[in-house]
């Protein structure tokens, strides 16, 4: 049941734009991620700012968590992992993108660009049939007197 539950989080992942962002003393903060999920590692990827408080803490390798939650309600998460500081030139050119661009004046060549990886160890998921589901569910277990089918929920670890 849990690989089931991992395809699907990874494919909703992948349709999720945003999430907050935190590591060590680092505030969570709104972030997009980037990730290729032919990649078994089920690395994320991360464009900042060198001077950002993210950017400080993964410098040292620190512990980080992604928290998200898809726009239509179907996916919640917490994604436990390590955060560092990377200078891998050939990622950064694979997920350079229009919204990156809008943040750094000098474009991909801005020196004050850092990207950062997150090789995430755990998350906690919950898959669920989004907000119209939600409310049917509800609205059921009302007239039924049952309790309302929330959807799946998993620990699952990379």
């Amino acid at each position: 049941m849990t690989d089931h539950i991992k395809k699907e989080f990874l494919d909703r992942l992948e349709d999720t734009r945003a999430g907050m962002l935190s590591a060590g003393s680092a505030r969570a903060v709104p972030m997009s991620h980037y990730f290729d999920d032919d990649d078994p590692s089920t690395t994320l990827w991360f464009i900042t700012a060198k001077q950002t408080d993210l950017s400080k803490a993964a410098g040292a390798g620190t512990a980080g968590t992604f928290i998200v939650s898809s726009t239509d309600e179907s996916l919640h998460a917490r994604i436990d992992g390590t955060l560092s500081v990377s200078n891998d030139t050939a990622k950064l050119d694979d997920i350079w993108n229009k919204v990156a661009e809008a943040w750094f004046e000098g474009g991909k060549q801005d020196p004050d660009i850092q990207l950062l990886r997150f090789d995430p160890k755990e998350a906690e998921v919950w898959i669920t049939g989004g907000s119209v589901k939600f409310l049917y569910e509800i609205a059921k277990a009302h007239l039924t007197e049952s309790k309302p089918d929330m959807g799946e929920h998993a620990v699952i670890t990379f």
